[in-house]
């Protein structure tokens, strides 16, 4: 109540300051989050020597421009791209590390989608094992516009981009200098400075920009988790027929990586996080578990920091060139280096059960403990205080965590050639050649402990200990809470080579009419080797049996090759309105990623069938965009990891066929200057097709037609405007649905549908000054995002548990923001 309060405050003070303070004639509402009229050029998922609008497009689109994005204010990549059909986003894991699933693929990461900068890949692979794109991509004022394809020509044009590929634009600078500055405050310890200049200087134009941020974060861990920031120089210079630019980018950031949290079924039917725990603002990671010294199999330590959390320093270079040698001719080349290094780690809640049902489990260690009773649990920091294993926290509840390390190390060179050239021929064509290059070499090392934990915000490390009946300790078989030291190894490197030639051609057979195909293709070769491990023991309980190198590598070396090929039609009716049909026949290679802890079992390309249908129509009172798809995904690759408290965790690799029926629908409605409404919805039928299963005691499931995993049938977002004073304030709110999803194959656990309400708000104060705030999760939402991954994807062992680990939305928070652009 206290927040309501103080947000129809502010929002009181924003109308009461609203008396004119400067005039702007005719001044048009700021734009929607999709509005676009159907005029906006679009650059990605084609190419040629001359442009198209939206409107025209043979393909889905959505284009979201920086007023959108700007009243959004996305904590982070994934969020940006919740207002596309087809996508399926999940970012309650904080600003990296998130999932998005288009057009029904169930891939987590972005194993399905493309993330471009400036028209090529952020990261060649976005789903590069443990090392999302997202990962090492922050969107700052240096953007100024997103654009999103779904399916249609993008894995014609892009590497690893079966459903769709997301372009995020940079700002370019005008003719006249111009810049920005804006300040960010949030509830959770929010400290944020964004800029942006640029200005001509002679013949060249040049621009700096970038940002730097502090913040505890929604779910405080107890130290800071997200600081750190990027900076980027651009400069650029264009002549008649010809244009270069440099941009050089430097990231150096870390933010936490929320996971799971101990949630529970009431019997009221309401899940909420169990006793003791906040599930709005609680995590599992702590003061007690943000530095641990964990023992190696050769003795040394390693020095786990997770206040490093996700930890990115990567230097971009990108150089452009565009060349027009003749009329009706282009030449144009982006070339890309990427000089990455990333530390990722974090505390996963791996099991949650009682801790009686947990020291009973363990009951045969008490015949290492001459004279002990009972097994007991203490607190690491307050070895006195024995555990109440009915009631401590309010739920006698133990988690066994994880405190898992990755460091990955990668260096990418990728250039992407392309030669256009318009011609008459029967019509209009517009003929493309392309060429495609990349090499990618990565490390990868990975080092996992398991630590025994108490159930409560910031959770707190205990002791396994034996006990005599006095209640005197008489061993202790953990080491300060470390249960288990190197239950995950890993060791590999790698490169990959990848060569890719395009041909493309849009037909333009009569004003009305237009034929657009292509032509893609590839080919990868992967080198690498991967240690192999041992088991040692080091004497204590705790290091008895400790996953290690063991001095011998497997080496691998694989070639792979396919073709991708797509055709789409586009009739226009008029100007206002058209219709288009495409289909897309893809793939997806494998990359480095799949042989990091697999060298010897050659991995499979995923092909796949996309269909779309789709209606057009754009004018100033509205737009509508219909699309009707069909996604037939073969061979979708999974890992089903299920973690073992006493032994190795058991990963099998599995691969299912699936198909998906669906409808998006994208619009806006604008009846006045004072009022807009922008909704976007998917309905969608995913099933699996053919998926079996036989377990380890030779038992079969079928798994055939089950729905795909955490993709919902229905998924809906509104966002109502209002633009008064001229358009100086705008008020507008989301209210966002997500049906009800499944953790597992089997379809036996069930994430329940939910609904969530954000606001926002922009005032301006005067031509140059601006005022936002938002609200993030109005109504405290904790709709459910996902399950307990470590517990299995084809059959989870949280079935039928009324308490589990989940991970829900992040809780209501705060933020206000002022800018001032010169």
């Amino acid at each position: 109540m206290k927040s309501l309060l103080m947000t129809s405050s502010l929002l009181a003070m924003l109308c009461a300051a609203a008396s004119p303070v400067w005039a702007q004639d005719n001044q048009a509402p700021a734009k929607t989050e999709t509005a676009d009229d159907g005029n906006d050029i679009i650059v990605t998922g084609r190419a040629g020597a001359g442009e198209r609008r939206k409107s025209e497009m043979s393909y889905s689109v959505t284009r979201i421009d920086e007023q959108a994005l700007r009243m959004q204010a996305p904590t982070s990549v994934t969020e940006a791209l919740k207002s596309v059909p087809g996508f399926w986003v999940e970012a309650s894991g904080g600003e990296a590390s998130g999932n998005v699933r288009a057009r029904g693929v169930p891939v987590d990461g972005y194993g399905s989608i493309q993330l471009l900068e400036d028209g090529i890949p952020v990261q060649h692979d976005p789903a590069l094992g443990y090392l999302n794109a997202d990962q090492v991509f922050r969107i700052d004022e240096t953007i100024e516009r997103i654009e999103v394809v779904r399916g249609g020509p993008a894995s014609l044009f892009y590497s690893n981009a079966p459903a769709g590929a997301v372009n995020f634009i940079p700002r370019q600078v005008g003719d006249h200098a111009e810049g920005l500055v804006k300040v960010m405050l949030g509830a959770d310890s929010l400290y944020r400075t964004d800029f942006w200049v640029g200005a001509p200087v002679g013949d060249w134009k040049v621009a700096l920009g970038g940002f730097y941020r502090s913040e505890g974060g929604v779910r405080d861990p107890g130290f800071t988790a997200n600081r750190g920031g990027q900076l980027r120089a651009t400069i650029s210079r264009e002549w008649e027929r010809a244009k270069v630019s440099l941009d050089v980018k430097r990231v150096d950031d870390i933010v936490a990586f929320y996971t799971g949290i101990p949630m529970r079924t009431y019997a009221d039917g309401k899940i909420r996080a169990v006793p003791g725990f906040d599930g709005h603002k609680g995590t599992v990671a702590g003061p007690e578990t943000e530095r641990v010294k964990m023992v190696m199999g050769d003795g040394s330590i390693y020095d786990f920091d997770n206040s490093v959390g996700t930890q990115v320093k990567r230097t971009q270079i990108t150089g452009k060139f565009e060349f027009e040698p003749w009329d009706g001719w282009k030449i144009a080349n982006t070339t890309r280096y990427n000089d990455s290094w990333t530390q990722r780690n974090g505390v996963y809640p791996n099991t949650l059960q009682s801790a009686s049902s947990l020291l009973t489990s363990q009951a045969a260690l008490l015949a290492q403990a001459p004279g002990a009773t009972a097994l007991q649990f203490r607190y690491v920091t307050s070895p006195n205080q024995v555990f109440d294993t009915a009631n401590q926290n309010g739920n006698g509840l133990v988690i066994v965590g994880g405190l898992r390390g990755l460091t990955l190390p990668v260096k990418e060179f990728m250039s992407d050639t392309r030669i256009s050239r318009q011609f008459e021929m029967g019509g209009t064509h517009d003929l493309t050649f392309g060429y495609y290059f990349a090499n990618i070499d990565e490390d990868f090392s990975r080092y996992s402990s398991t630590a025994l934990l108490d159930v409560q915000d910031n959770a707190r490390l205990l002791n396994l200990v034996a006990v005599d009946g006095a209640g005197r300790v008489l061993k202790t078989f953990t080491d300060n809470g470390i249960y288990k030291y190197g239950y995950e190894w890993e060791d590999a490197r790698g490169s990959q080579t990848t060569h890719a030639l395009y041909l493309a051609d849009e037909w333009q057979i009569t004003p009305n009419l237009r034929i657009d195909g292509g032509l893609r293709w590839e080919t990868m070769r992967a080198r690498g080797t991967v240690g192999l491990k041992k088991t040692v023991s080091l004497g204590t309980p705790a290091t008895s049996s400790i996953s290690t190198g063991s001095g011998v590598y497997a080496n691998y070396d694989s070639n792979f090759n396919r073709a991708t090929w797509t055709l789409g039609v586009d009739y226009q009716f008029n100007r206002h309105a058209g219709l288009f049909a495409r289909y897309t026949s893809a793939n997806r290679l494998p990359s480095l990623g799949n042989f990091v802890t697999s060298p010897t079992a050659k991995p499979i390309i995923q092909t796949m069938d996309l269909g779309e249908v789709g209606l057009k129509y754009a004018s100033p009172l509205l737009d509508i965009y219909a699309t009707g798809f069909w996604t037939k995904y073969n061979n979708v690759g999974f890992t089903n990891y299920r973690f073992d408290l006493n032994g190795p965790a058991v990963s099998e690799a599995r691969y299912a066929d699936t198909q998906t029926f669906g409808l998006e629908l994208e619009g806006t409605l604008r009846p006045a200057r004072w009022f807009d409404l922008s909704a976007t919805a998917t309905l969608q039928d995913p099933k699996y097709k053919g998926l079996t299963y036989v377990d380890a005691t030779g038992k079969s499931f079928d798994f055939d037609g089950n729905r795909l995993i955490r993709i919902p049938t229905m998924s809906v977002r509104f966002v109502p405007g209002i633009n008064l004073f001229d358009g100086r304030f705008r008020l507008q709110g989301s209210w966002e649905y997500e049906g009800k999803r499944y953790v597992d194959t089997a379809n036996s656990v069930r994430l329940p549908a939910y609904a969530t309400v954000n606001l926002s708000a922009r005032f301006d104060v005067s031509k140059g000054l601006s005022l936002y705030g938002y609200v993030d999760n109005l109504n405290n939402s904790l709709g459910l995002t996902e399950g307990n991954p470590r517990a299995g994807e084809l059959m989870n062992g949280d079935a039928g548990a009324n308490t589990f680990i989940a991970r829900p939305l992040i809780g209501r928070n705060f933020r206000a923001a002022l800018m001032y652009r010169f």
